[in-house]
């Protein structure tokens, strides 16, 4: 079992939304270390300053996760300075919410470096030491959107898509190797914060103090996926016996699921 109770714990994107959420939960279950990882410096500064006067052990970088070498960098300082990262908990992301046309170059490498290859990146300036201290646990955010397409979520799908194959891949390794680093992957639908503003779904959207909470449950059961609702498990298996139009049909038609972004807003400001 992985315990947050005196543990180092980064939390990417955790300045806010379910990521300050979860530095919250952490400290009140105990970690060591708190570090914070964000690329909003007004956002670090209001998650943070609070929690150092109140005596709180966190530490916060203003960072760019898509910037590998910055990655690096801050790697190296919260391994010289704050000691080993026995929780890695990559939640930085973005979304566009623009039909795939109206994409710009840059917007389609912006959304893949910081929804997937970032926390590759991050994970692997951290995972040889976890795996030579024989303990660690990582734990990476990915979405509904990973199992199921949807208009105006193409490139975020595709993100999506990739890290649960990827996570799913790096627990496998982990457990053939007999590493004791422990992966969870986790898979919410849409999420009250202003990533998604103006989302409208049928199906209740979850909120944040809730998920952040059963995120770091999941963690301290070691769980390997964690599903919010319980049903997105089901996706995959309804995908694979459906005929392809009936799965729209019921998954847009009927579900709505197909129109919860036509009134996307996202993040002002």
């Amino acid at each position: 079992m992985s315990n947050i109770q005196a543990s180092t714990v980064l939390v990417t994107g955790g300045a806010s939304g379910i990521g300050r959420l979860m530095v919250e939960g952490a400290l009140q279950r105990g970690a060591r270390h708190l570090v914070v990882w964000d690329v909003s410096e007004k956002d670090l500064r209001e998650a943070v300053e609070p929690l150092r006067r109140s005596g709180s052990p966190v530490s916060g970088e203003t960072l760019d996760v898509s910037d590998t070498a910055a990655v690096q960098q801050a790697a190296r300082r919260v391994q010289e300075t704050v000691g080993p990262v026995d929780i890695l908990i990559n939640n930085a992301g973005v979304v566009v919410g623009k039909m795939f046309h109206e994409h710009s170059h840059r917007d389609v490498e912006r959304t893949l470096s910081v929804n997937t290859s970032a926390l590759m990146h991050a994970t692997l300036e951290f995972l040889p030491q976890m795996m030579s201290r024989r303990k660690g646990h990582i734990v990476n955010i990915a979405s509904a959107a990973g199992l199921v397409s949807n208009p105006r979520m193409s490139v975020y799908c595709a993100s999506k898509w990739a890290v649960i194959g990827w996570s799913e891949s790096l627990r496998l390794e982990m457990e053939r190797l007999d590493t004791g680093v422990r992966i969870t992957t986790v898979m919410p639908y849409y999420i009250a914060t202003g990533m998604f503003t103006g989302v409208r779904s049928l199906f209740p959207i979850l909120q944040p103090e809730p998920a952040a909470k059963k995120i770091l449950d999941a963690v301290e059961r070691d769980r390997t996926l964690l599903s919010m609702p319980w049903f997105i498990h089901l996706l995959p298996l309804a995908k694979g016996i459906l005929p392809s139009r009936v799965f729209d049909w019921v998954v847009g038609d009927v579900l709505g699921i197909y129109r919860t972004m036509d009134e996307f807003v996202g993040h002002k400001g």
